[in-house]
């Protein structure tokens, strides 16, 4: 092994801040993502959950060859909709950061799009309007 063990000291003293996890990487982008989206849309959205769980919970008779990368339940009454948005088979289909951030925001739009009854480019002008005709 070459080099130090620990890394040195910065000059303020403090030591550097320890590299983030992939766990708290996805969390910051869905955070950004979803404060964008619901800020333009949450007056019509009404009350929304939105979180992250690592990979959905499939039956043992699932028969599709596609694992899902998000799930939409509508709320009622009280009962908020919520949207859950699966890291793993994202980060799966990510080459990179920017890659990752791309698709959670297409995942992210869509299911919003989905909600309010319109297309997704619509709701976030970063959406690509060409895989609305995919």
């Amino acid at each position: 092994m070459r080099g130090p063990a620990v890394q040195p000291l910065a000059a303020t003293g403090h030591r550097p801040p320890l590299p983030r996890s992939r766990r708290e990487i996805f969390d910051r982008i869905m955070l950004d993502i979803v404060t964008d989206v619901d800020a333009r849309w949450s007056e019509h959205l009404g009350l929304v959950e939105y979180a992250v769980e690592d990979a959905p919970q499939l039956p043992d008779d699932w028969d599709s060859g596609r694992v899902p990368l998000s799930s939409l339940v509508r709320g009622s009454g009280t009962t908020p909709t919520r949207l859950v948005v699966f890291r793993r088979p994202l980060e799966h289909r990510a080459a990179d950061r920017a890659d990752l951030e791309a698709i959670v925001l297409a995942v992210v739009v869509e299911q919003v799009a989905e909600l309010l009854g319109i297309e997704p480019h619509e709701v976030d002008a970063r959406y690509p309007s060409d895989l609305d005709e995919e």
